[in-house]
């Protein structure tokens, strides 16, 4: 770990200079720049005051990132295209969180399979034409620009109910598709 980058790094997202940083731990600039330079190496006590000043504290400054990914691209995509459907999982592994995001677009009148009712609830986004949400013995219309949210304790599906294709952006808590 490269301790003065680190504190380098985490005063300039506060967007404080050296010389604020300083002052807030009763340090000198000249002693904050050789610190971020690697010149000096800090007490636990001076280090304290310090990550304090930068609102973080020991354990969350030497905490080992995970290396989690954050952004994926299009090309990570899964992609399976099948009857009038096509399914976009936009996170890959996503079965390994709490939700699971995927964006759908059907044909002219294809409708996706009923799905029977499980834990957790489910939201949608309409990016382009008509759907309706089927829930139980219950249909809801639902437009490009409107979205859906329910539990997902009754059986349910969608169905394109517009003229052309429907894409939306479909998420499940916790995963099930």
């Amino acid at each position: 770990m490269d301790l003065g980058e680190k504190i380098k790094q985490m005063r300039n997202q506060l967007g404080l200079t050296q010389k604020e940083l300083a002052d807030r731990c009763e340090l000198t600039k000249g002693y904050i720049s050789q610190l971020e330079n690697d010149l000096n190496s800090p007490s636990i006590a001076t280090l304290t005051d310090i990550l304090s000043a930068l609102g973080s504290n020991l354990a969350e400054f030497f905490r080992e990132e995970t290396g989690e990914k954050v952004v994926f691209s299009k090309e990570e995509f899964i992609e399976k295209d099948a009857e009038g459907m096509k399914w976009n999982w936009l996170i890959p592994n996503a079965q390994k969180n709490m939700m699971e995001p995927v964006l759908v677009e059907l044909a002219e009148d294809v409708s996706t399979a009923s799905d029977i009712p499980h834990e957790g609830e489910e939201f949608g986004y309409v990016l382009e034409g008509k759907i309706a949400v089927v829930l139980g013995n219950k249909r809801y219309a639902c437009k490009k620009g409107e979205a859906f949210y329910y539990p997902a304790n009754k059986p349910h599906s969608i169905i394109n109910k517009g003229k052309g294709k429907a894409r939306f952006l479909w998420v499940s808590t916790p995963p099930n598709f």
